[in-house]
């Protein structure tokens, strides 16, 4: 007679899985996991729909900033994307059609808010506490993923006031679109990715824009344009077509990483197109010296736009350089003691990426907090995606997996395959759980910083890349062909194993 499994080895028992988040990460994740013929798992997610960042960021001209081509799974082709550059609402479907496509739509429980995650030592085991519409409940697994990503926690900006302004006041991530702007007098904090994409849709809608700029950044032209219905029926017919298209982006874009992380000075000659394009543009001398960049080109993120500078000149838009100094009930202050009086303030600010705590509570071994790990040293992980001292827990874009240059879906495609490896890796060792050993972390963090040394996000400039040390966090440095390498396969002496 065969012995029964015993049930405390996830070798011989499918685990439970438990995973946080809808997005790419989360979706891509639970596919995965499927096509290992894994079925114990739960994708939870808080909000009441699937998605992740474009679910939630649906502001006027929200679109990506890399080709359409690329910015999917590899193993889901769309024939039928519309641009080259897609929009919020043609993304968001892609994701649901891949959840309904592969059946895992049934895994996912929305309206669960996962707001803590402790290791019990003795069960070896994860308790992760989970929020539903006001009830709160415990689940138990063996495997806990993060995939909510580093773009989830919109950031708004910390003004001395803002409490106080009677206005109306929203993050572009969570946009009002029951609020008419039509004829208001609006004003936008920050000129990042999302204001450059909103700033020219709501132009002319306002009756006056006053848009805050702290530091001015490099603006490339947009190559955006239809993909017209021959194209969509050559890449339905003839599916190699569309793979040929795609990896000559990919290998067009990859190469920019040669500036980035191995020769910034490279990037001389594409500033010098960018402060071309800059001028003609902008024929305003005065408003061009605003929206000069003072750094090099990539050591902040670089933004695709075709429209923002003309919407930025027109007469109804006052870029203002001066720091707020406070927001009163009726606008902003500036430190020039000007007053500028606006019915709404619309925070482009970003997202709480660095200096922040962990996407929600952890707790590892020996009580380890993750968070208060983070605050003190800033987030560090083994290859963005396993942490010392937290068995079984795995992150989908953790630390240092940020692009400048390339799309994340690569990236979060080399994740999830190092993820299904480790557990094939527990199932062969008859392991119940895999701790990385904290000198593989410590190590690998050492090398990752020496050769950050080099890269263009240390020439000088402070971005979100980093923390407020000047410690470069959120992105990789090196190519993304390398990174699929090394998390192609595990290597089990980087772990510690409980049988």
């Amino acid at each position: 007679m065969t012995p029964a499994p015993s049930a405390s080895s996830v070798s011989s028992a499918a685990p439970r899985i438990a995973i946080v988040g809808s997005g790419f990460a989360g979706i891509g994740m639970a596919i995965r996991l499927q096509q290992m013929g894994i079925t114990s798992f739960t994708v939870y997610e808080a909000a009441s729909g699937i998605g992740g960042t474009w679910r939630d960021n649906t502001y006027p001209g929200a679109a990506c900033d890399i080709p359409s081509h690329l910015y999917s799974f590899s193993f889901e082709a769309n024939p039928t994307w519309s641009r080259a550059f897609s929009g919020q609402a043609e993304i968001l479907a892609y994701i649901q059609h891949c959840a309904r496509k592969y059946g895992v739509e049934r895994y996912v429980r929305c309206n669960a808010k996962v707001s803590a995650a402790r290791f019990d030592e003795a069960r070896q085991l994860w308790l992760v506490d989970i929020d539903t519409l006001g009830t709160r409940e415990t689940i138990e697994a063996d495997v806990l993923i993060a995939a909510s990503g580093p773009l989830s926690r919109p950031a708004l900006p910390r003004i001395a006031g803002i409490e106080r302004f009677e206005g109306k006041l929203f993050h572009s991530a969570r946009w009002d679109h029951a609020y008419p702007l039509d004829g208001k007098r609006v004003a936008v904090i920050g000129t990042g990715a999302s204001a450059i994409q909103f700033v020219p849709r709501i132009q002319p809608r306002v009756a006056h824009l006053a848009l805050f700029q702290r530091t001015a950044p490099w603006v490339m032209p947009k190559p955006d344009k239809p993909i017209g219905p021959r194209a969509r029926w050559l890449f339905r017919t003839l599916p190699f077509t569309q793979r040929f298209v795609r990896s000559a982006i990919y290998w067009q874009l990859e190469s920019r990483a040669i500036a980035f992380v191995v020769n910034p000075k490279l990037m001389k000659l594409p500033m010098k197109f960018g402060l071309s394009y800059l001028e003609r543009r902008v024929p305003d001398p005065a408003l061009r010296a605003k929206l000069t960049p003072n750094y090099r080109l990539g050591c902040k993120r670089v933004l695709l736009s075709s429209e923002y500078y003309p919407a930025v000149s027109q007469p109804n838009v006052d870029v203002v350089t001066s720091g707020i100094r406070e927001i009163v009930a009726d606008g902003l202050v500036t430190d020039d003691g000007v007053h500028h009086r606006a019915d709404a303030i619309i925070c482009g600010t970003g997202f709480q990426v660095n200096d922040v705590r962990a996407p929600f509570e952890v707790t590892g071994l020996d009580g380890t907090d993750l968070s208060a790990l983070w605050l003190r040293d800033g987030p560090e992980a083994y290859l963005g995606t396993s942490i010392a001292n937290f068995p079984n827990f795995f992150m989908i874009v953790g630390p240092n997996t940020g692009l400048g240059h390339n799309s994340m879906i690569y990236m979060i495609e080399s994740q999830l395959q190092y993820i299904v490896d480790c557990l094939r890796v527990l199932r062969r060792q008859n392991a119940r759980t895999m701790t990385l050993r904290a000198d593989v972390q410590r190590d690998f963090n050492a090398r990752l910083q020496q050769e950050m040394r080099h890269s263009v996000w240390t020439s000088g400039c402070h971005s979100w890349y980093q923390t407020h040390s000047g410690k470069v966090t959120a992105v990789w440095p090196g190519f993304t062909f390398s990174f699929r390498k090394r998390t192609r396969r595990v290597r089990p002496q980087d772990y510690r194993f409980a049988r």
